[in-house]
């Protein structure tokens, strides 16, 4: 009895031997094999997940006049969220589209004048400088009437008179020597019939001579007058040409005033292209896939342009921001592999490092903490990762 028990207590000295050797042997291996687990690894529980969230806001004021989803709802890219009332602004769509047709009207007029002036100015000018033409060819035979009036034939008439008042003068001469010769019957009655008729002759060629000094000297005033007459009507004509010359601006003055109806037709389409986009803004769509969340709209509210709406956040493009301490960023780079354990599904995601921040979240927050003079407590940055 007492040999089984010393056999059964050897025995049993070396199972404790052995189960504390082997356990000795696993401690070493897990200490070993946590040790070149965990060797060139860092790991940290200050993370969260983030997106490019989406806040939607309202370009146009006005009424909400129909909301189209609620809280944690999931919506498409494009699909309408809710409306605000368009009635105003389609109003002032109207307006600025017949402003645009009243445009398009006035240009049309003042394109179809532009031909017109410029074929009426240029009549007016061909006319004028034709009536000029002919006023001077006009007063240039007045002038070369009035020179031949006044110098050849009044110069001829006066000659004649002289001439024919010699003759008369003679010819009485003649009678008044021959009268007492008649008297004393010296000389035949005939004799001296001949020299009354003389002198008859002689006074009335000097009363004809005269007449055509009266009528020559009448013909040189009239020519005068002629003269005169085409002078001024030489003068109004330049001034007719003068006058249309000057009307060739409002040819520049028609282009010009078309080159204002097309600015103005230009400046009426910008406006109805801004009240189509502002009827258009009155229908807010989602602008990326996500869920609706932070709605603080009801119906019937009045929004101000910029005015929040509400805020999609999407569930594709997220990564993970990871804050490491700046102990722990030694050997870490971008692209290397990186394990990530989600609470809510209780497993884990493979990834990589995409980038590091090159300020400390600390730095980065609205209310940096500052390290005083005097505080012998170091502050562990964290990095975002």
């Amino acid at each position: 009895m007492n040999a089984l028990t010393r056999l059964m207590t050897s025995g049993g000295a070396a199972r404790v031997r052995v189960l504390a050797g082997a356990g000795v042997l696993a401690l070493v291996l897990g200490t070993a094999g946590a040790y070149f687990y965990f060797s060139g690894r860092v790991s940290t529980d200050d993370a969260q997940v983030d997106a490019h969230i989406a806040p939607v806001a309202a370009k146009v004021g006005g009424n909400i006049a129909e909301i189209l989803v609620a809280d944690n709802q999931v919506v498409k890219a494009g699909q309408v969220l809710l409306r605000i009332d368009p009635r105003d602004y389609k109003a002032h769509l109207d307006q600025v589209c017949a402003q645009l047709a009243a445009a398009e009207s006035q240009a049309r007029g003042a394109d179809a004048g532009v031909p017109l002036t410029s074929a009426t100015t240029a009549s007016v000018t061909t006319a004028a400088s034709a009536q000029l033409a002919a006023a001077a060819a006009d007063h240039e035979r007045a002038v070369a009437d009035f020179e031949r009036a006044s110098s050849s034939e009044l110069a001829l008439a006066k000659a004649d008179v002289e001439a024919r008042r010699a003759t008369a003068d003679r010819a009485r001469a003649d009678l008044e020597r021959m009268a007492p010769l008649a008297e004393k019957n010296e000389i035949s009655k005939q004799q001296f019939d001949a020299y009354v008729a003389a002198e008859r002759v002689a006074l009335s060629e000097l009363t004809a001579s005269e007449q055509k000094l009266a009528n020559a000297g009448k013909h040189a005033e009239s020519s005068r007058a002629q003269v005169q007459a085409s002078q001024a009507r030489v003068e109004a004509a330049r001034a007719a040409l003068a006058q249309a010359t000057a009307n060739r601006r409002q040819v520049d003055i028609s282009h010009a005033q078309a080159g204002t109806a097309s600015a103005a037709i230009e400046q009426a389409r910008a406006a109805v292209t801004a009240a189509q986009l502002q009827v258009e803004y009155t229908t807010i769509s989602a602008p990326i896939d996500g869920i609706v969340t932070k709605k603080t709209i009801q119906l019937g509210q009045i929004v101000q342009p910029g005015q929040s709406l509400l805020t999609i956040v999407p569930l594709s493009d997220v990564w993970v921001t990871a804050n490491f301490k700046e102990t722990q960023l030694a050997d870490v780079r971008p692209s290397q592999r990186a394990e990530i354990r989600v609470d809510a599904y209780g497993r884990s995601f493979d990834g990589h490092v995409d980038s590091i921040a090159g300020a400390t979240g600390a730095k980065l927050s609205l209310l940096p903490p500052e390290n005083a003079t005097g505080n012998f407590v170091k502050i562990v940055q964290r990095i975002p990762v």
